[in-house]
């Protein structure tokens, strides 16, 4: 009696054991040279401290996956790394699960505007102002006025073929403060950007694409995300940018609703935007902790922390570009409005 009790209570623990170690979450993130770097810093780290298993995917546009997984009602992705706009939408849409903070301890360190009902901050970005050096020599354009102003500063213009952020860029060229920019002047924005069209050679649609024309010499100055112009500054040092009224941007981490792993989801989840963790991104990636907490923890030096876009002093040039304003219906319109601008 006592062995069979003993041999009950072994396989028990055989069984829970296994179901431990059998504890995972899907991951998914935009892939390349950014998804491996999170894969040290953040995936790696946190797999091991939960002792969980995180599989990866990658999808450099998540939303319509998002869509159509969740009119199975069966997803098959748990977390999602994505820009907030996907976060925000999908929630309102019944598509991306509502967070329990009290289950995200972590993201207490994270200001209000970093999190939505639907999401934390993940990392940041930021689309800047990126010029030749060798073309302006030491006057570069510092300001989106520079931008526009075609007499004081000749040469050729690349700006991103999407309203988000280009719009931004409009209004602050006319005047517009970056602390005042929403709810955004469409209007407005669009007989700016009717002003300098005539001057842009080139609408990019990919942050590859941006880097490219900057490495070759093909643009003067164009918009351009911040870690695609240091990458080109390792390759070409004729290439500078300026953070001076920078488009703050944050991808951020969503659960999707029905999520097939939804409790080791929201342990990840917080793993993820532990400050150490997140200290670490920048140290492999030129993009900036979703959690300001990381600033905190002495792991980024000072020199790097200079270089990154939500660092306190580079923040505060920046306007923060609002998900709430852009998931309006006002924000919907307006990128309806984009394709008719951009094919006359």
């Amino acid at each position: 009696m006592k062995l069979s009790i003993c041999l009950v209570i072994g396989v028990s623990a055989l069984a829970i054991g296994a179901k431990a170690s059998a504890e995972e979450v899907v991951f998914v993130s935009q892939g390349g040279a950014y998804q491996e770097a999170q894969t040290k810093a953040i995936l790696d780290p946190a797999a091991k401290a939960l002792g969980i298993t995180v599989n990866q995917e990658s999808s450099p546009d998540a939303w319509p996956v998002i869509k159509t997984q969740g009119a199975t009602g069966a997803p098959t992705w748990d977390v999602v790394d994505t820009p907030t706009e996907d976060c925000r939408r999908g929630g309102e849409q019944g598509l991306i699960e509502k967070l329990d903070f009290s289950k995200v301890p972590n993201a207490a360190g994270e200001p209000a505007a970093y999190k939505t009902p639907y999401s934390v901050a993940y990392e940041f970005y930021s689309s800047v102002l990126a010029y030749n050096t060798k073309k302006f020599g030491g006057h570069p354009p510092q300001s989106w006025a520079d931008f526009w102003d075609v007499k004081k500063f000749p040469g050729t213009r690349a700006l991103r073929n999407h309203p988000l952020a280009t719009l931004e860029a409009a209004l602050m060229a006319d005047g517009v403060a970056p602390d005042k920019l929403y709810p955004l002047d469409v209007d407005r924005a669009f007989k700016k950007l009717e002003q300098i069209k005539p001057y842009v050679t080139v609408w990019w649609t990919s942050g590859g694409q941006s880097a490219q024309m900057l490495h070759d010499g093909e643009v003067d100055m164009e918009m351009a995300w911040n870690g695609r112009v240091t990458s080109v500054q390792k390759d070409n040092p004729d290439i500078g940018f300026t953070f001076n009224q920078g488009m703050l941007q944050f991808t951020s981490l969503c659960i999707l609703k029905n999520a097939p792993h939804l409790t080791t989801a929201v342990k990840f989840l917080n793993e993820a935007i532990d400050p150490k963790l997140q200290a670490h991104l920048p140290l492999e990636i030129n993009y900036g902790p979703g959690n300001p907490e990381a600033f905190k923890t002495g792991i980024i030096p000072a020199a790097l922390a200079k270089t990154l876009p939500s660092a306190p002093e580079n923040a505060a040039k920046q306007a923060l570009v609002s998900s709430d304003w852009w998931t309006s219906p006002a924000g919907e319109a307006a990128l309806k409005r984009w394709a008719d601008f951009i094919q006359k």
